[in-house]
C-alpha cells in the first residue's frame, strides 16, 4: 500500500498478516479490487470469533483516493458484517487528524464515540484516536431508507 496511509495506521508486520491468512479464523483479510481485478484497498477485520457479535475493522487503507472505492468499499463491508455475518456491532478507530477518513466513515452512518487521547505513539510523538461504531440496528434501518446495499 502506498506510503501516505501508513502515517494514519498502526502498522502491523507482514508476518502477522501471514499468520492470519494461514492459521486464523479470528480475523480476516480483505482485498478491494476494481471490478477488473486490480486491487485498490485492504481492510482487516477483527473479532470473528467473539461471543458479543463485535467486528473490530482495522487497516481500512484506499490505495486510490478520490474514486469512490472508500464508500463502496465501507457498504460493502456492512453488508458482509451485518447482513450476512450478523453481528451485532462494528467499530473502527481512526487518527483524530484524519479528516478524509473521518469524512468518509461519518457520512457512510458510523456514530462517533469517543476520543482516546494521546494513546499511539508515532515517530515519537503521542496521537489520539477517535472511535466509531454502528450497531445492527442502525444499519437497518439506513438499509430500510436505501442508503445502503
Amino acid at each position: 500500500m502506498e506510503q501516505e496511509n501508513l502515517k494514519f495506521i498502526v502498522p502491523f508486520e507482514e508476518e502477522f498478516h501471514r499468520k492470519i491468512i494461514t492459521e486464523g479464523r479470528a480475523s480476516m483479510d480483505i482485498i478491494v479490487e476494481r471490478y477488473d481485478g486490480t486491487p485498490v484497498g485492504y481492510i482487516l477485520m477483527n473479532g470473528l470469533l467473539t461471543d458479543a457479535k463485535e467486528a473490530e475493522w482495522t487497516h481500512f487503507i484506499m490505495g486510490e483516493k478520490g474514486q469512490g472505492y472508500g464508500h463502496e468499499a465501507m457498504r460493502l463491508i456492512k453488508q458482509l458484517t451485518f447482513g450476512e455475518l450478523g453481528f451485532h456491532r462494528a467499530w473502527l478507530d481512526c487518527k483524530d487528524y484524519n479528516a478524509r477518513a473521518l469524512h468518509l466513515y461519518q457520512s457512510e452512518g458510523m456514530v462517533r464515540e469517543g476520543l482516546i487521547r494521546d494513546t499511539i505513539i508515532t515517530n515519537g510523538k503521542y496521537e489520539s484516536l477517535v472511535i466509531l461504531g454502528m450497531l445492527e440496528r442502525e444499519y437497518e434501518a439506513r438499509r430500510r431508507e436505501g442508503l445502503e446495499f
